[in-house]
């Protein structure tokens, strides 16, 4: 099992991060200058990255790095769903998933 991390932007990546990651990481802080911090976790014995709320780099199963910027994701939830909403506060059931736990 591996364990996560987080850390600062501008600050020498988690010692855990492959260094292949380096580079890409460099330029996903110079895409989103406001971005404050990193977040590494695990899946499946391979690192996912997120930049905050506004990028995240993984590598498939093949070894490739992908980037997917999220910042597009988010705007288009807010063209969509309003300025006050966000991806993660969006719930498309009409009716909560949850009801048998109160019986109801």
């Amino acid at each position: 099992m591996q364990l996560g991390a987080r850390w600062q932007v501008g600050n020498d990546p988690h010692r855990s991060v492959p260094p292949a990651l380096f580079d890409t990481i460099a330029t996903c802080e110079q895409a989103h200058p406001s971005a404050r911090a990193w977040t590494l976790t695990w899946l499946e014995g391979r690192p996912r990255l997120a930049l905050d709320d506004l990028a995240e780099i993984s590598v498939d199963q093949q070894g490739a790095v992908r980037v997917k910027e999220l910042t597009a994701l988010a705007s288009n939830a807010k063209d969509v769903l309003g300025e006050e909403s966000s991806l993660s506060s969006y719930d498309d059931d009409e009716d909560d998933d949850d009801d048998w736990l109160l019986g109801g």
